[in-house]
């Protein structure tokens, strides 16, 4: 009789640790990018801010800042991230719009992109890389970017950039229709109301619209001041929403 008590209790056991698991896997994490490529001329005012809400919404965030944004960086790592922000800004030579990506110009990469150097989609007229929107077109081909969410764009005029990055495969994109300076604080602030109100679950839509609201119904307190509205609107996914986590 004996014989057979502790076979069936040991039975048992095995059973109770195969049924019952010791942890639950968690929900796996996201990957954020924030580029800043002015970084050391002009700093981020709520970079932290955003960071911190990213974190809180399930993103593990990565940093790049002035020369660690790189050509090659561009051109071969953002499709491995769901949420992209690029911090940069304009300028205009020959004819031609270029934003800054904080590379310094080396010859190194002047020959490896030779090609783009001759044909002006890359610039090294200030000493800092930029790149024209007809780069992006050239190095983003239909199906490159699927892989990213959001794209954020924090820079004069970068609707021209988000046409090709939607076309790329990106799912939606935050963009500025107008130039500015990002010496004015105002921008900086705007990007943070919107990863805000994106990490609190609502989608790309109401996160801009209500972004957008904030500013058209605050308080002036000199009625000789002009109100400020951002030009910032989104192209792509509207219903996007882009929190994971609960906590």
């Amino acid at each position: 009789m004996r014989r057979f008590i502790l076979p069936v209790f040991l039975l048992i056991i095995v059973s109770v640790t195969f049924i019952v698991p010791g942890h639950v896997s968690a929900q796996t994490q996201g990957k954020a990018l924030i580029l800043s490529s002015l970084e050391r001329f002009v700093p981020s005012s709520y970079m932290n801010q955003i960071q911190g809400y990213l974190t809180q919404a399930g993103y593990q965030v990565t940093i790049l800042k002035d020369t660690a944004v790189t050509i090659s960086f561009l051109t071969t790592q953002l499709n491995n991230y769901d949420v992209v922000i690029w911090r940069t800004n304009i300028y205009s030579w020959n004819h031609i719009t270029y934003w800054y990506v904080g590379e310094l110009s080396n010859t190194a990469t002047l020959q490896a992109y030779a090609a783009d150097v001759k044909n002006r989609l890359l610039d090294n007229t200030n000493g800092i890389l930029g790149v024209s929107e007809e780069f992006f077109r050239s190095h983003f081909p239909p199906g490159s970017l699927t892989n990213v969410k959001l794209f954020m764009l924090v820079s004069s005029s970068s609707f021209s950039i988000a046409l090709a990055l939607i076309r790329a495969g990106a799912h939606s994109v935050i963009d500025y229709y107008s130039t500015f300076s990002l010496t004015f604080d105002m921008i900086d602030y705007t990007s943070w109301l919107i990863v805000r109100y994106l990490s609190s679950g609502v989608s790309v839509h109401d996160a801009v619209q209500a972004t957008i609201d904030r500013f058209s119904q605050a308080r002036i307190r000199d009625p000789m001041d002009t109100r400020y509205i951002p030009s910032i609107w989104f192209m792509g996914d509207s219903s996007l929403a882009i929190r994971l986590s609960s906590t």
